[in-house]
């Protein structure tokens, strides 16, 4: 679908005003809402990269309210898009439904059709509502005119692993004739937005990044040697911090074992988790959200679209697979911008289990060439179903075969999560898309060692957040443990090239220069993620150059 540019940039903005002012009571735009609206207005793919708090919801309730067409807003959590509908129900901007797993067939009709007829602006969905091919048709016929995307980060945080559905929704797009896309989320380093401008098939887009600083969060790192002190002294930090709070944990048991620990503390604390029943995961994030619980204990199953103002405190039992994670876990502190407090309880040998989730659930060269020659071979599109059949292997294991072959462009997976063949070598797309995995693997390993960084840090832990996401910051920030200790400023030492800047390694091909610390630059690399380089040997040895 061709869009064609409308009206000058400051008439536009006149529009995206009236329009807040009238249809939601806003009388001034936050950083960042304004643009994205005009942007969208004005025929542009966008993608918004703001922080919670700043109002991305509106961006699109104004933008899909003021196009002619309906809105299709992809939302990960069915609670998630509930809030959604309702916080639309309460403003003039058209109305909302939803469409999702949970409903009886006259719901799901009814949706569907009242989308259809134009009686709302908005339907919600998740993206495994489009392999349902009616949906899919139906969504087709009704030609929506944006298509947004809420929580975007999650086409890379879990498009790759257990909702490859993420991954397809370039093909959704596709097959809507390309309507203007809208994608959305508080935290995406410059490797997450490069893939999901990627991924969705976003064309000319405009990227909008707002300040990532959440400067009222104190944030600190706790070091031990042995995992038993470790979990007594969050258990005393939990029992003494101003409440409510959140404690992050990387496996079921350690969420179940410390909420147990807290509740013998006197603590009021409930252990959440995905392999708890729907029913009992509302029931407990509803205790939480209305103070009935005063601390909730979880993986990172919780705390998706979870906008609780008050929460005074994130800790991590254990740390975080990457800075990403991490600043999106303690992003739910302090939305109320009151005092809040972030600690990482660190033990060098956790980052163990982290590199070990890293380099589970791969697939070896030979299973997914059994994948690449069944969908060779096969007389038409092949759902993952039958191909699991075809090649004996679990689907999950077909499910990330398919995914490392699309990524290596051998295969196409339509909206629907059929897969078609798109070269007839199977051997070698299958050495492809190994080859394509290894660099996946290369860069979750880059992410973990960014974030064994940041615990093991000496200087400015903000500064190293925010270069980290791009952004330059001058230490000290006087709210993280480091500086209040007043450690002594690192060396100046020459740079030798700019922050943000494009450079190409001898070996590793181009890369982005992310943070200097002291006498290292840490660059970021297409081909294997981040490192750290010693500017003197990079100077010596001639390993980077500029790059236009």
């Amino acid at each position: 679908m061709t869009h064609t540019k409308t009206a000058p940039a400051t008439d536009q903005r006149r529009r995206v005003r009236r329009a807040a002012r009238a249809r939601l009571g806003h009388e001034e735009l936050r950083p960042g809402q304004e643009e994205a609206i005009a942007a969208i207005l004005d025929g542009y793919d966008t993608l918004a990269v703001m922080p919670t708090g700043s109002g991305k919801s509106a961006i699109y309730q104004i933008a899909g309210s003021l196009i002619p067409g309906a809105t299709v807003v992809v939302s990960p959590l069915i609670a998630l898009q509930r809030n959604q509908v309702e916080a639309i129900d309460e403003e003039d901007v058209g109305g909302a439904a939803l469409l999702n797993s949970t409903q009886r067939v006259a719901e799901r009709e009814e949706a569907l059709a009242e989308f259809e007829e134009g009686d709302v602006e908005f339907l919600f969905l998740a993206p495994e509502q489009f392999a349902n091919e009616e949906t899919l048709a139906r969504l087709q016929e009704a030609g929506p005119s944006l298509f947004v995307v809420d929580e975007a980060h999650c086409i890379s945080d879990w498009g790759h692993d257990f909702r490859p559905e993420y991954l397809r929704l370039g093909a959704v797009i596709a097959a809507l004739d390309h309507p203007r896309v809208l994608a959305l989320t508080a935290t995406a380093s410059p490797p997450v937005r490069q893939e999901i401008v990627e991924r969705l098939g976003m064309r000319e887009p405009r990227i909008i990044v707002r300040d990532f600083d959440r400067p009222n969060i104190h944030l600190a790192v706790e070091g031990f040697s042995d995992e038993e002190e470790k979990h007594e002294a969050l258990i005393a930090r939990v029992v003494a911090a101003p409440k409510p709070g959140i404690v992050y944990a990387a496996t079921r048991k350690h969420a179940e074992d410390l909420a147990a620990a807290l509740g013998e503390r006197g603590v009021n604390a409930v252990a959440y988790h995905a392999g708890l029943a729907a029913a009992e995961r509302e029931r407990l994030q509803d205790a939480f959200m209305d103070d009935e619980a005063e601390v909730i204990v979880a993986t990172t199953a919780f705390g998706m679209g979870v906008d609780k103002p008050n929460v005074r405190f994130v800790y991590h039992l254990d740390i975080s697979d990457s800075v990403d994670a991490y600043y999106q876990e303690i992003g739910r502190a302090g939305r109320d911008g009151e005092p809040a407090e972030a600690i990482l309880f660190y033990r060098p040998e956790d980052l163990n289990l982290r590199r070990f989730f890293a380099g589970s659930g791969q697939v070896d060269a030979e299973q997914i060439e059994q994948v690449a020659a069944a969908v060779r071979d096969a007389s038409g599109p092949l759902e993952v179903g039958d191909l699991a059949g075809e090649v004996d292997l679990s689907r999950a294991k077909v499910e990330t075969a398919v995914s490392r072959l699309e990524d290596a462009g051998a295969v196409n997976v339509l909206p629907s999560g059929a897969v078609v063949a798109v070269t007839a070598d199977a051997t070698a797309s299958a050495e492809e898309a190994a080859e394509a995995q290894e660099q996946m693997r290369e860069f979750a390993r880059s992410r973990i060692e960014m974030m064994r960084g940041y615990a093991d840090m000496r200087g400015c832990r903000r500064e190293y957040i925010l270069n980290y996401f791009g952004e330059g910051y001058a230490p000290p920030c006087d709210n993280c443990d480091n500086c209040e200790a007043g450690l002594p400023a690192e060396q100046e030492v020459e740079h030798p090239f700019p922050i943000n800047s494009q450079v190409v390694h001898t070996t590793w091909g181009p890369g982005i220069v992310m943070r200097y610390a002291g006498d290292t630059m840490v660059v970021l690399f297409d081909s294997v993620g981040y490192r750290t380089l010693g500017i003197d040997l990079v100077l010596e040895e001639g390993l980077l150059e500029a790059s236009s």
